[in-house]
């Protein structure tokens, strides 16, 4: 399975096109509550087919962490129809690929395949939403592939475990702050009964929809895929998410000592999603502090100032919740970390006390604009956007993220800055270096100061 971190990266924004997505997408919804989001893209004859369930590590209660990530695994492991690899299999003899990617808001399973075997993949992914095969001899195995997985992506990357006690500190009521491939202790606690729980309870066709992109006809593929879907009966609703993450009671702050070479400071701030006004300026900001070697971190952190190795930032605008704006840099050899968390933040107090320049400003937009069109020629990314917007809320806010990009003024980019980047609003982590021989420790302190 690829990294979700690899795939937020792809999912930048979606911008100028010749036809609004509002103006191209056929959408459809079942009676079983099953929706369809159509897109019909004939520049080659192939399709991208992905399958979304409205669940992930958000979704998970304290004790259970990492169940939709485990499923995810176990969507491979055969149906009563199909054995064990056998759905890698048939799509890779009809030509295709396949793999399935997991986050804190959803879990999405996709295939990239020939416009005339679009109706293999259709087959599987009904077959696999209701039929899937779980007992204890393919659980127990795929337990300790995930154990194994959670110790080389994270327990042995530092700055992997470094991001996961930071957002478990960002977070102290919102299930935003577990991790989507669960604590360790949880992953050796799951009983076969919760994975089953987790599949009845989330994988029913009113808690699913299905975004296809590429050579096909829209009302035919439809029809096809209704045919395949709509006889699987509606199950019971998905239990809402009620936590809700109450104000920030400080700044707060956590170090944790890893072997690793070098220091590496990451900043949260919490601040709202695309539902708020100011998220469009939030995403201008982003891009004016960190995209590309003009940008201000790369500029006066890396060339410049030589105290960063690598230093940027990150806003997940698209998150079913209010989150994060994170600022991240690594250090220079012989560059201490209260150096370098003092020169990032000295980059917020800047945009602060002035706006970016009109040159700046006008950058920032041209560069979200022209990463747009280049990412039209990919019907995979396509598929993305829409599915993410879908996830979010719904699939049409796609078409109003470069409308607002637009009518963002530097003053904006100032003033949200001045609201959301705040000493209060802010979560600061630092990875000290270890003694490879030295035992592994969990976060060695964390602070919180009332401001």
């Amino acid at each position: 399975m690829i990294p979700f971190a690899v795939l937020l990266l792809l999912i930048a924004s979606p911008s100028l096109g010749a036809m609004t997505y509002g103006e191209q997408v056929v959408e459809r919804t079942l009676d079983n509550g099953f929706e369809m989001i159509l897109l019909e893209d004939h520049k080659a004859p192939v399709a991208v087919i992905q399958v979304w369930y409205r669940v992930g590590a958000r979704n998970e209660l304290p004790g259970t962490t990492g169940l939709s990530h485990m499923l995810e695994h176990m969507m491979f492991k055969g149906t009563t129809k199909n054995g064990p690899g056998e759905y890698s299999r048939i799509i890779s003899r009809n030509g295709g690929d396949e793999n399935a990617f997991t986050s804190d808001d959803g879990t999405t399973y996709y295939a990239k395949i020939a416009s005339d075997r679009i109706d293999v993949e259709l087959e599987l992914e009904a077959d696999r939403m209701r039929n899937l095969i779980l007992n204890e001899e393919l659980f127990e195995p795929e337990r300790k592939v995930v154990m194994e997985e959670r110790r080389m992506r994270v327990d042995d990357q530092p700055i992997s475990y470094l991001f996961e006690t930071l957002s478990a500190l960002t977070f102290l009521e919102h299930p935003y702050r577990q991790p989507v491939i669960g604590w360790g202790s949880d992953i050796e606690g799951w009983r076969l009964a919760d994975l089953q729980r987790q599949y009845d309870q989330y994988y029913q066709p009113n808690n699913a929809f299905l975004v296809a992109v590429g050579d096909f006809d829209a009302k035919e593929l439809g029809d096809r895929a209704a045919a395949l879907f709509g006889p699987i009966p509606r199950g019971a609703d998905a239990p809402e998410v009620r936590a809700h993450e109450q104000q920030p009671r400080g700044a707060a702050r956590v170090t944790v000592r890893r072997p690793a070479k070098l220091p590496f400071i990451a900043v949260n701030y919490r601040v709202p999603n695309l539902n708020h006004p100011d998220s469009s300026a939030l995403e201008v900001l982003e891009v004016v502090l960190s995209a590309g070697k003009s940008s201000r971190l790369y500029r006066d952190l890396v060339e410049e100032g030589r105290l960063a190795l690598d230093a940027g930032a990150s806003y997940s605008r698209t998150a079913i919740d209010d989150k994060t704006f994170t600022l991240t840099a690594q250090a220079q050899p012989e560059i201490t970390p209260e150096r370098l968390e003092a020169a990032l933040l000295s980059q917020v107090d800047t945009v602060q006390k002035a706006p970016p320049t009109a040159e700046e400003l006008a950058r920032a937009k041209a560069q979200i604009e022209s990463s747009f069109i280049f990412s039209q020629d990919s019907m995979f990314y396509r598929a993305l956007i829409l599915g993410t917007y879908e996830l979010s809320g719904n699939w049409r806010k796609a078409d109003d993220y470069l409308p607002g990009i637009r009518k963002v003024s530097a003053e904006d980019v100032q003033r949200v800055a001045q609201t959301w980047l705040t000493e209060k609003n802010r979560t600061t982590g630092t990875l000290l270096p270890a003694a490879p021989s030295a035992p592994p420790q969990a976060a060695e302190s964390a602070e919180a100061e009332a401001k």
